[in-house]
């Protein structure tokens, strides 16, 4: 019996989703489980990789690039895993990694979602989950994250503190989330407004909304190469970001999206 369906959807990922999907197979959680593979539509031979390479991964293939979120939603009303682990293609997953994720939701029945650390491939970690997103909560962790690419060791060594407590979090990074599928459910899935971009963070809002925990577990530690494949590129996904955050602000911020929409102009006009 399957107890956890992995899904992971693909648009143009070829090689990272290669080493995803090698990494989940020659070390396969022990916990009983599937690997659905959706392919928005790559035109780089993604589908034939999975086909010849990974004959034990079910793919289905969208006809058309989804988006990320609707794209979930397929796989998940496609399968019948009772736990369901959204999973980027751009990542490595070591041996027992899912199984400790697994393994933190089964001893808290409260949790709803747990997701883990997330390193780059130097073992530097990223910010993968977050509170409430506010205008200055945005603010605090853009700064953050701008300082610790600049190379600032006092922004390292804060994000290397927030990533080495386990704690009750607003949203978790949909690069690796575990859910309970019955959680999932509960709000209707992935918001499928969204193409790309804080679908993750509105879908914790939701789970959270019903009185459901969300929880950042770093005993399991998961590698993403950030940046190496996604569902848009260039100015596409910037156009993307900057619609999903409008769109985020006006489902759940109303009063502050007008200003955020002046701001989205002067930057375009700059």
């Amino acid at each position: 019996m399957t107890r956890l369906t992995i899904v992971i959807v693909a648009f143009n990922a070829r090689e990272d989703l290669d080493g995803a999907l090698a990494s989940l197979t020659m070390a396969p959680p022990s916990t009983p489980h599937e690997i659905v593979v959706v392919d928005n539509a790559s035109t780089d031979g993604a589908p034939d990789v999975v086909r010849a390479r990974f004959p034990g991964v079910r793919l289905i293939e969208a006809g058309a690039n989804l988006g990320f979120a609707r794209a979930n939603n397929l796989a998940i009303r496609q399968s019948t895993g009772e736990l369901v682990l959204l999973l980027n293609p751009d990542t490595i997953v070591p041996a027992g990694a899912i199984d400790q994720l697994v393994a933190r939701l089964d001893a808290q029945p409260e949790v709803a979602a747990v997701g883990p650390r997330i390193v780059d491939a130097n073992g530097r970690p990223e910010l993968s989950w977050g509170p409430r997103v506010t205008p200055w909560s945005e603010r605090r962790r853009k700064a953050l994250v701008r300082r610790d690419r600049s190379g600032d060791p006092a922004a390292a060594a804060a994000i290397d503190r927030e990533t080495r407590t386990a704690r009750d979090v607003a949203w978790l990074t949909g690069a690796c989330l575990l859910v309970r599928r019955a959680d999932a459910d509960a709000v209707g899935l992935l918001d499928e407004r969204y193409f790309l971009y804080l679908e993750d963070v509105d879908f914790c809002d939701a789970i959270r909304a019903r009185g459901r925990r969300i929880r950042f577990e770093p005993s399991a530690e998961v590698v993403h190469l950030r940046g190496r494949s996604g569902l848009a590129s260039g100015g596409a996904a910037e156009r993307e970001w900057h619609t999903s955050h409008l769109r985020y602000y006006r489902k759940h911020l109303p009063l502050w999206a007008p200003l955020l929409r002046v701001y989205q102009r002067l930057r375009v006009a700059g």
